[in-house]
């Protein structure tokens, strides 16, 4: 017979006491953060042996008001224990969370470039030259796709679908994933292929997509000079590094209206967890954005 949520915190509780014999106060705090947990599941008439992923995340947001990131971090912590033991004790059929990881206490959250700012990094590469036609379709991709640098730099012919409008990334661990190309995206690439990629040296020699002006492959130490120069030229003085274009396509994504779990495919995240600091981000732009803007703010 299955057990209530209830029954299932007190099995848990006798054996922190007995078992594990952890002092009172110990278990008073685990107490406090999964009565809290418990309440989330009253008042949807679930049960943990059903709990999902995307609950916990729901639940951890609805927590972040007036809590700091250190009770935040505690509070999964307890979270992770308890189901640990449940599956342990197979009271529920497996645990949903057993390779989630808690967050670094204190993690700094990342750098994102406004709406405008983006547009001005865009619009600074030459485009009258070879390599301006390369970068200005370099930033496009990066920005339309939020690919890691290290996947854009890997590009090559037969990853990139511009008539179906999407790239084929191959991620950590060799894992592909299709991600969607804007409009400008896919004429920024296109025109660096047909007026400027041909005219760099040994370019029919390789199928790497972006190549450096000797014909070779391009680094991530050279990437990051060119975004520092033209951040210089777009007038942008934030500490802006090759990720800043990634934290700024899925921030803006989940701004307009995005839905979290698409954003994660597009990034590759193996885990959603990992990808909800950029809810964070976009709930925090909005508000700055209504307290600006507002007559009341």
């Amino acid at each position: 017979m299955k057990l209530s949520n209830s029954r299932m915190l007190d099995r848990f509780y006798q054996y922190m006491v007995v078992e594990r014999r952890l002092a009172d106060n110990t278990v008073e705090a685990y107490s406090r953060d999964l009565a809290r947990f418990l309440d989330f599941y009253v008042k949807r008439g679930a049960s943990f042996a059903e709990a999902t992923r995307l609950e916990l995340l729901e639940f951890l947001n609805q927590q972040r008001e007036g809590l700091s990131s250190r009770s935040l971090a505690r509070m999964l912590s307890s979270i992770r224990t308890l189901f640990f033991f449940l599956a342990s004790e197979r009271l529920i059929e497996k645990n949903p969370f057993s390779d989630m990881h808690s967050p670094r206490i204190g993690q700094k959250l990342p750098s994102v470039l406004g709406r405008s700012e983006v547009a001005a990094l865009l619009n600074a590469p030459d485009t009258e030259t070879p390599l301006g036609l390369r970068d200005k379709a370099m930033l496009e991709l990066l920005y339309a796709t939020g690919v890691r640098v290290s996947e854009l730099l890997s590009l090559r012919f037969n990853n990139v679908n511009l008539d179906a409008g999407f790239v084929i990334v191959v991620g950590k661990g060799s894992k592909e994933r299709i991600v969607p190309l804007g409009m400008e995206a896919v004429e920024r690439v296109r025109r660096y292929i047909e007026e400027g990629r041909r005219l760099l040296p040994g370019s029919q020699k390789t199928t790497l997509l972006f190549l450096n002006r000797s014909g070779g492959s391009l680094s991530r130490q050279g990437f990051w000079k060119l975004i520092k120069r033209y951040c210089l030229a777009a007038g942008i003085v934030k500490d802006v590094s090759p990720h800043t274009l990634r934290h700024s396509f899925a921030t803006h994504l989940l701004e307009g209206g995005a839905d979290l779990r698409s954003v994660q495919m597009m990034l590759g995240h193996a885990d959603i967890v990992t990808t909800q600091i950029y809810t964070h981000l976009a709930q925090d732009s909005l508000r700055k954005m209504h307290e600006k803007y507002h007559p009341r703010g």
